[in-house]
């Protein structure tokens, strides 16, 4: 059962009808077949809030009304969102989304609501194509137990700036084709240092950074992705 409804107080009122929008999508969420889909289509949504907002405050007080709006709708879907953004949200917002989430206590969620955020990383591959094409880097992960193989490919250009964010579910079709492509001396591939490949993925992915538009729809797993990978 859904909690009250209720008319929340918000940072940017003239955004209710957009909040509300969030939350009529978000009850397709549970409906979905697993963590994975789950949180690429919750970072679509948060992609397009940070892609809309004029700056950093705007960012910030969009997220907090949004998760405000999550937390009054109390649905199903709307509790999937806020798990999924407690786990590979922006990190100024996890904990009032966990804490929202949590106040929902009888509201069900799928089963693989627990393995939000949950991954290990897995082999890093350097795909390089050519000196103007910029680097290519690959990061398989995993959930538990070994599930749901699949990878965050990021294309860096000059100066390390991203070219491409995208998430992968097909990994074997992914490396097969770039091992045929280095079989045509059309590219290299190679394993990278995972702690390296962190290094640079974290830097690139920066918040205050700058981004092409088709990118934000999966920065907030690739942010969350990048974080997961070592340090050293």
């Amino acid at each position: 059962m859904s909690a009250a409804r209720s008319t929340p107080s918000l940072f940017l009122p003239g955004l209710r009808d957009v909040y509300a929008a969030y939350a009529r999508e978000a009850e397709r969420l549970p409906a979905l077949p697993g963590a994975l889909q789950a949180e690429v289509a919750v970072s679509e949504r948060l992609g397009a809030l940070e892609a809309a907002a004029p700056h950093k405050a705007g960012r910030r007080a969009a997220l907090g009304d949004l998760i405000t709006s999550l937390r009054a709708a109390g649905t199903p879907g709307a509790r999937v969102f806020l798990l999924a953004l407690a786990a590979i949200g922006p990190v100024e917002g996890r904990s009032a989304a966990a804490k929202a989430a949590a106040s929902l206590p009888g509201v069900a969620v799928p089963d693989w609501a627990a393995d939000l955020g949950r991954v290990t990383p897995g082999t890093v591959w350097l795909i390089q194509e050519g000196p103007l094409d910029g680097d290519r880097l690959v990061c398989e992960f995993r959930y538990p137990d070994g599930a749901d193989l699949h990878a965050l490919a990021v294309r860096l250009g000059y100066g390390d700036k991203p070219a491409e964010v995208v998430v992968v579910g097909d990994v074997p079709a992914l490396m097969n084709a770039a091992r045929q492509a280095m079989q045509a001396e059309l590219c290299v591939v190679q394993p990278y240092p995972a702690a390296e490949v962190g290094r640079r993925l974290r830097a690139a992915l920066d918040p205050d950074g700058t981004f092409p538009d088709e990118a934000y729809g999966a920065l907030a797993v690739a942010r969350q992705r990048a974080a997961a990978l070592p340090e050293r």
